[in-house]
């Protein structure tokens, strides 16, 4: 028998919807995937050098079950020197992958009857991971005249005797929505005065546009820093989403616990992966400007393309590289004679159709929304927009 907890829990949406558009494409279809959320660029030479190094070294063994010492102290200096955030080795782990220290966090520090707040547009597996830790999402809408940002007026009206967490992603996913210092600052005050953890995840720290630098909440003052655990990771910025290294930094007493968590499950991050990610966050970092910049135009283009059509609206994101457009303004449309309610029947249109891969805005909690990536070439890009024009103009 399958437990309730396994049964309660569905796939993620976007790691579906790349399989889907896999099989589609080994079908011989010509998909144009806006679904995946990982660089399409190539890891840069010198990181994969070290692991090739790596293996021919023979460094293919465990290593501590947190990692090693070396890639923290790596962390670590990278806190210093890009947020002036001072970390010691037992306040730092290296986990599977920044998803995994999301759910180590969360089974770590949450159980059963406590609420977390986690504003709404959210990445798919916020609300499973804490579900499975026994805890309940509590979702606060944030709306796009307020730049999909959370304040803590919001949060102050959500506030329960149960309220144990808040969860911040910026840039976001899928939104592209960014914070400022006096709004964290806010928000930070409030969980110090609640005794309430902040999970600061950001992994898209460094792919930001229009001049915008990312600032910490943990940077916000000690009494602040005391109640955020920072989760990071190396996929999105280096383009190594499949070597699976993330990390997370916080409270030695939480970090102790994630580790007790992992030791039990994974073990140890890849060992050969750990040496890439070192040669990552020590070695050259000109690749990140150069992808971020090639980035920010695709960006560009999407959201203007998007706007030009009619009944679509397109929030222009700060970081990471999504667009979030509303296609509110075509609702009591019909396609075929089928009336199109919902976003996941536009999503399932575009796909078979045209031949166009993307996810629907409910599994990021807003209905009437999709989410394009645009981790993909200008080429691919330009096709997928004419595609989308297309579609909508065959609504009636």
């Amino acid at each position: 028998m399958i437990s309730d907890r396994a049964r309660s829990l569905r796939p993620s949406a976007t790691l579906a919807i790349a399989a889907k558009e896999k099989a589609l494409k080994a079908q011989g279809l010509d998909i144009v995937g806006f679904g995946a959320g990982e660089p399409d660029f190539d890891t840069p030479n010198h990181i994969k050098k070290a692991a090739i190094d790596a293996i021919m070294d023979g460094y293919t063994k465990y290593t501590p079950a947190s990692g090693t010492d070396e890639l923290k102290d790596a962390i670590i200096t990278k806190f210093k020197e890009d947020k002036d955030l001072e970390y010691k080795r037992e306040e730092v782990i290296v986990t599977c992958g920044g998803k995994h220290a999301l759910y180590n966090l969360f089974q770590a520090v949450f159980q059963a009857g406590d609420e977390v707040i986690v504003p709404t547009p959210y990445w798919v597996s916020y609300p499973a991971m804490i579900e499975l830790a026994g805890a309940k999402p509590v979702f606060v809408e944030t709306r796009e005249e307020e730049d999909y940002r959370l304040s803590a007026e919001m949060v102050k009206e959500r506030l329960t005797g149960r309220t144990r967490g808040i969860v911040l992603n910026y840039p976001s996913n899928p939104s592209g929505a960014v914070y400022y210092p006096r709004e964290l600052e806010a928000i930070g005050k409030l969980a110090v005065e609640h005794d309430l953890y902040i999970i600061s995840d950001e992994i898209y720290e460094k792919i930001v546009y229009d001049g915008y630098k990312q600032t910490s909440i943990a940077s916000l003052g000690q009494p602040i820093k005391e109640k955020t655990i920072i989760t990071h990771g190396v996929s999105k910025t280096y383009a190594m989403t499949g070597w699976r290294i993330g990390f997370a930094a916080g409270s030695r007493e939480v970090i102790q616990a994630m580790g007790s968590i992992q030791s039990q499950s994974t073990s140890n991050p890849t060992s050969i992966s750990q040496k890439a990610a070192l040669a990552a966050l020590t070695g050259p970092q000109d690749f990140v400007g150069f992808m971020v910049g090639e980035f920010e135009k695709r960006r560009d283009v999407f959201v203007a393309g998007l706007n030009s059509m009619e009944g679509v609206a397109c929030f222009n994101p700060k970081g990471a590289f999504y667009v979030f457009p509303s296609f509110k303004g075509l609702a009591g449309r019909t396609y075929k004679g089928r009336k199109v309610t919902d976003t996941a029947q536009w999503a399932e249109i575009l796909l078979e159709d045209f031949h166009v891969a993307v996810v629907p805005g409910g599994e990021f909690g807003m209905e009437g929304h999709l989410r394009f990536s645009f981790a993909t070439s200008m080429e691919i890009i330009q096709k997928g927009l004419e595609r989308v024009r297309r579609a909508v103009k065959a609504l009636d």
